[in-house]
């Protein structure tokens, strides 16, 4: 076997990072990693490996691949946050947070063909040589270098006309979440107009919740209540208007939209993410 078990046990963390950034999920990653370890200690070469990480991300990449063309084929649209376990949901948003993952990048990662995100998740994420992607890809190296181009442009933030970036004043809006996220009871009240509305469709509420609020004070306390989820919101385009994306682990839920005048909030609007929902990044998105 030309892979110890101490170099696999030394290699699993990276392994495990590599295949959540291209399966998106914590139990499918834990999965690929597993089938990588098993393809090694089936390996009948009794040559040394000189570098067993690169040889082990080669392999799970490989199986990854294979399990993101597998998942076109099947024609699977990205799970939304609804029909993914709670278990996993949990597992997916405690990656997130432990190695500080882009939850945007999460989202939009989903946009990407199977080369492309194999690609660019190795090389921008993990600086691999296009080589060893290539060999990943069965592929050249100028295809390679290719697929993770094609997939900076598909990832590249939105481009906005003076009339749709003047919408809503993003200051606002940034400081009205930053309150949100913490339960910030005063700075929302301080931020909402006095008769501002919350809109929510039924289903994103409790039962018997009241799908129309008004005023700044029942806003802002029911805000409060609803911090968690606010904490899992992020940023992002959402066919063609910005918004904020309730995505816990990665997995869209709901979408946020704040109008705002005279530098308030007047009105707020959620409703829950849709399969057809078009995704873009509004700012350069981070490393990781």
């Amino acid at each position: 076997m030309p892979i110890t078990v101490e170099e696999f046990e030394t290699a699993r963390p990276r392994l495990l990072s590599v295949a959540h950034r291209m399966l998106g999920s914590a139990q499918d990653a834990q999965d690929a990693v597993q089938t990588a370890w098993v393809r090694a200690a089936a390996a009948r070469s009794s040559a040394p490996i000189e570098n067993p990480s690169a040889w082990l991300t080669t392999v799970t990449a490989r199986v990854c691949l294979d399990e993101l063309r597998a998942r076109r084929r099947r024609d699977e649209a990205p799970l939304l946050a609804d029909a993914v376990p709670a278990a996993d949901l949990a597992a997916d948003e405690a990656v997130l947070r432990a190695e500080d993952v882009s939850r945007a990048l999460m989202v939009l990662l989903d946009r990407l063909t199977p080369p492309q995100r194999v690609a660019y998740v190795l090389h921008d994420l993990f600086s691999t040589p296009f080589d060893r992607i290539a060999e990943v890809l069965g592929a050249t190296v100028p295809s390679a270098k290719q697929h993770a181009s094609r997939a900076r442009r598909r990832l590249a933030p939105a481009r906005q006309s003076a009339e749709e970036s003047g919408r809503a004043d993003p200051r606002i809006v940034d400081a009205f979440m930053a309150a949100a996220r913490t339960g910030d009871t005063r700075g929302m009240i301080q931020l909402l107009a006095p008769d501002s509305i919350r809109d929510a469709e039924a289903a994103l509420l409790p039962h018997g919740g009241r799908t129309t609020v008004s005023g700044a004070s029942d806003i802002a306390a029911e805000t409060a209540h609803f911090r968690d989820r606010i904490r899992a919101a992020c940023p992002l385009s959402v066919n063609g208007r910005p918004m904020y994306v309730i995505a816990p682990g990665g997995h869209p839920f709901a979408t946020i939209e704040i109008s705002t005048a005279n530098g308030q909030v007047t009105r707020i609007t959620l409703r829950p993410a849709r399969a057809d929902d078009r995704y873009e990044d509004l700012e350069p998105l981070t490393a990781l």
